[in-house]
């Protein structure tokens, strides 16, 4: 059982959570701060798994494993972070280094964090799938606590 809300929610956030993942991985390259690396460390090996079980949802449901028509449907900020495509933010975190990294690095991340929440949000709204819903549940509660310790990091830096 699953309706459109659900099958965009997994097509959309199978996306949202490869540039997370994208982003994580350059942190894990480029970070100066223990802090920072930790924390990509992290969203990266959570969000795998989150990849893996949306893909297999979509199949199991015959569903398309990318989203089809464009993002119509979705809001436009879960896939931007401060007006920049994930293109254009890995661009300008491959050219810092230091702790002018870690700053921006964690910028982003909030509010990428940020869409994926919305987006969670809009599928606990409008999705019927219990898994889906769970896992929208559990993507708003883990982010919210990661963008919290990301803020935290900020001050710091």
């Amino acid at each position: 059982m699953h309706n459109d809300a659900d099958t965009m929610f997994a097509q959309m956030m199978i996306v949202h959570h490869e540039g997370a993942i994208e982003m994580a991985d350059l942190a894990l390259e480029k970070a100066d701060s223990e802090e920072v690396r930790s924390l990509a460390e992290r969203i990266s090996s959570a969000q795998g798994p989150e990849i893996d079980e949306m893909t297999s949802w979509l199949e199991a449901w015959g569903e398309e494993t990318s989203p089809t028509g464009g993002m119509e449907g979705m809001d436009h900020g879960g896939m931007e972070m401060e007006g920049m495509s994930q293109e254009e933010a890995m661009a300008e975190l491959e050219s810092l280094s230091g702790a002018e990294f870690d700053r921006r690095f964690l910028e982003l991340m909030i509010a990428h964090h940020r869409g994926a929440v919305d987006m969670a949000q809009e599928e606990l709204q409008g999705g019927e799938n219990p898994q889906a819903l769970d896992l929208g549940q559990k993507i708003v509660d883990d982010q919210e606590r990661e963008i919290a310790e990301m803020e935290q990091l900020l001050e710091t830096l």
